[in-house]
């Protein structure tokens, strides 16, 4: 039996994905290793959606392939969407790289590194439209969170994406299978359920009947004992209908956060994009979803520098952004993607884009100085995520806080705190854009 470390890259999705692969490997009888060094294998789990993920894990490779050179790992098994993506290329570029699995071969870890202590070399790339196997998984986020996949892959096709390419088709896994998963999380500790997938909002339009299922999915999940808060990821602004709205509005466990990925809101360039709606629909539903769901938190992703976009259309964009206020904003500027459509079109030079997100990072930051500063003397239920040792402060989040990506609240407290805890916290300020309050009693509500 052999060390095998694990390194993961990008998303929550793919996260999971490693999360399955450790879990094989443990139940063949081989060590999953904290630490990389000592290992007999190292299974790199990469990202290869954009340059600046590409980047990061080519210096993964290169950073284990000097750790292998001094002789303190063995093997190197490189996964996921880079290899996905570049294949034979990996091989032939990196010779330190022993073995490569595509997306459609995570199921095929174990042969691969057992093969590869047999000192053969490793290439192999499965079906990517396959239907998803189940499997258990080795959690490694904090005990008290994990992030459920729902849905493997993607029909959208937006014309500046790769992920069809790599991930295939979208396959949604069955409603049994999530449901039996989300149980074994609640069991083990589980109190935060993020729902994650290419599109959330499909989940179910692919197995018969083709009905939107994510309502019912929710509903179901709000029923098992130990969730308290069950946040929903990647909602597609055409996708959202009343039933999810509903929903939504109506379960306590369901955070009011949503993460909607917009990406524009230029009719022309949405077009060019093959998204569909435009600025009006996206004004007319988020008006829609704050009207029903008081509280709502609305996180979206935008993409600056895209085909078609001129100083008109980024104008539009920045208006668009401070009229709606919303209040979690991600800003990327467009990655050029060999294979997409829009590889091809026309678009902003890459420091145009650049700066262009950089004023849209700027607007947003007015935006949040806003609302913390709405925050203040609010008393508001905090999940408790840990304890900075150099600060001598813990920290958590609120529901409008997802992990990982949002920020956090700095927690002042008499007692010690536990990781996992919900404690009651009144605001009353705000350190480097992050808000800070102090524990009081549930009665002193």
């Amino acid at each position: 039996m052999a060390n095998i470390g694990f390194i993961s890259l990008g998303c929550a999705k793919n996260q999971v994905d490693c999360e399955r692969m450790m879990y094989r490997v443990q139940e063949a009888g081989h060590t999953v290793k904290a630490d990389v060094v000592g290992s007999d294998v190292v299974v790199i789990n990469t990202c290869g959606f954009i340059d600046s993920a590409k980047s990061e894990a080519i210096d993964y490779i290169l950073q284990t392939a000097a750790l292998k050179a001094e002789g303190l790992v063995g093997k190197i098994l490189v996964t996921g969407c880079l290899s996905q993506r570049y294949q034979q290329v990996i091989l032939e570029e990196m010779p330190e790289v022993d073995g490569i699995l595509g997306t459609g071969s995570y199921t095929e870890v174990v042969p691969a590194i057992e093969a590869l202590l047999q000192d053969e070399t490793v290439v192999d790339f499965g079906s990517i439209d396959a239907p998803e196997q189940e499997t258990g998984r080795i959690v490694t986020t904090p005990e008290h969170y994990a992030f459920i996949k729902i849905a493997e892959g993607c029909d959208n096709r937006c014309s500046y994406c790769i992920i069809p390419y790599l991930r295939g088709k979208f396959r949604s896994r069955q409603m049994d299978d999530v449901l039996y998963e989300a149980r074994l999380l609640a069991a083990s500790g589980v109190k935060e359920l993020i729902v994650v997938a290419q599109d959330t909002s499909r989940y179910g339009t692919d197995l018969p009947g083709h009905k939107r299922l994510l309502p019912e999915l929710l509903r179901q999940m709000c029923q098992i004992e130990g969730l308290e808060w069950i946040r929903v990821h990647y909602v597609y602004p055409d996708e959202i209908d009343d039933d999810f709205i509903d929903v939504m509005a109506t379960e306590p466990k369901i955070v009011k956060y949503l993460d909607i990925p917009i990406q524009h809101c230029n009719s022309k360039i949405l077009k060019l994009m093959n998204r569909r709606g435009d600025g009006t629909f996206l004004r007319e539903l988020f008006a829609k979803l704050r009207a029903r769901i008081p509280g709502l938190v609305l996180r979206t992703s935008v993409i600056t520098g895209l085909p078609g976009e001129g100083e008109e259309e980024f104008t539009e964009l920045c208006e668009f952004l401070r009229e709606q206020r919303l209040e979690r904003v991600g800003a990327f500027p467009f990655s050029p993607e060999e294979g997409t459509p829009a590889y091809d079109m026309e678009h902003p030079d890459s420091e145009v884009a650049q700066q262009r997100a950089q004023m849209v990072e700027m607007i947003q930051s007015r935006i949040m100085d806003d609302y913390n500063e709405a925050m203040m003397g609010k008393t508001m239920q905090i999940l408790v995520d840990g304890y900075d040792e150099e600060l001598e402060q813990f920290f958590g989040r609120t529901y409008a806080d997802s992990p990982e990506i949002d920020g956090r609240v700095w927690i002042a407290s008499e007692e010690p705190l536990q990781e996992g805890e919900f404690v009651t916290v009144t605001i009353d300020g705000c350190i480097d854009g992050e808000l800070s309050g102090y524990v009081v009693e549930e009665d002193m509500q």
